[in-house]
């Protein structure tokens, strides 16, 4: 039981924002290309294929960073208790985690079409190789946006091979929703950070954070402009367009602060909310 314990703690299984944040821009490129026409039952069965894998490859993918970060996660408060940096488990131990985990999502993944196993198997090295970006770059950011939104074209891929400009406008614009909600989430640790030499945007824009974030939530608003233009979806898309504006600009922009730990926390964690807001009004536009 302890053991299950460390293990559920070293894949962040107890907080599902990881994974979410993951599956939403999956389950926006499927919805944004899936044909309602037909039965229903593929778009579901998709939708869980999704999530699981998404379940999985976060998991791995946290165990990677915590093997990459382990001196670091040592010198920083909020990470220092994790498994691997307080030593309740051995990496070798956690390698082979990370591998059973592969593995099982590339079962999952094996019940898609040939050409989204391939873009899917050419997207894990950006997936393992992020936690590298903060050592080398001011902006690792940008690189988990580029990897974390990567579902969308899987997504659309998965039930259709036509059109992908619609996805890829949706993709670039996610990009800037995954930069401006993770350089609020890096707020939380840049006291640390700006110590032990490990780089981020929240630290290269820290003079400016809400201008920032509001340019890059202003790009991500404009590619859901686009793509329901050119997707052709309904007027309700639209009213829900206002809401997910809202959110962004007047929640999460207007109410950051990026002095206040807790609050950065807090306005990251509804960017769930948002994913799901997103993906609501994509579902509904279509109908």
């Amino acid at each position: 039981m302890d053991q299950i314990k460390v293990f559920i703690e070293l894949t962040r299984l107890k907080k599902p924002i990881g994974y979410m944040l993951l599956f939403w821009p999956c389950a926006w490129g499927l919805t944004l290309g899936y044909d309602f026409n037909k039965k229903l039952d593929d778009y579901f069965f998709y939708l869980l294929l999704f999530l699981s894998g998404s379940v999985l490859m976060r998991s791995a993918g946290c165990i990677v960073n915590d093997i990459f970060d382990k001196k670091f996660d040592k010198k920083v408060e909020r990470t220092k208790n994790r498994p691997i940096a307080s030593g309740k488990v051995s990496i070798h131990l956690a390698i082979i985690y990370s591998v059973i985990l592969c593995l099982l999502a590339f079962i999952v993944l094996l019940n898609f079409n040939t050409f989204t196993i391939i873009l899917a198997i050419c997207s894990m090295p950006l997936a393992f190789t992020y936690p590298l970006m903060k050592r080398l770059t001011y902006w690792p950011q940008l690189f988990l946006g580029i990897t974390f939104n990567y579902g969308i074209i899987l997504g659309w891929t998965a039930i259709n091979n036509d059109y992908l400009y619609l996805s890829i406008i949706l993709y670039f614009g996610a990009i800037f929703w995954t930069l401006g909600y993770d350089t609020i989430y890096g707020f939380q640790d840049i006291t640390d950070d700006e110590i032990i030499g490990v780089k981020s945007t929240s630290i290269k824009f820290k003079k400016i954070p809400n201008l920032f974030v509001g340019i890059c939530y202003l790009i991500f608003i404009i590619s859901l402009i686009i793509t329901g233009f050119l997707g052709d979806l309904n007027k309700i898309y639209y009213l829900l367009l206002v809401v997910i504006t809202f959110h962004l600009i007047f929640y999460q922009v207007k109410r950051f602060d990026s002095k206040n730990t807790e609050a950065c926390f807090k306005t990251f964690k509804s960017n769930n909310l948002l994913g799901f807001i997103v993906f609501g009004s994509i579902f509904l536009g279509k109908l």
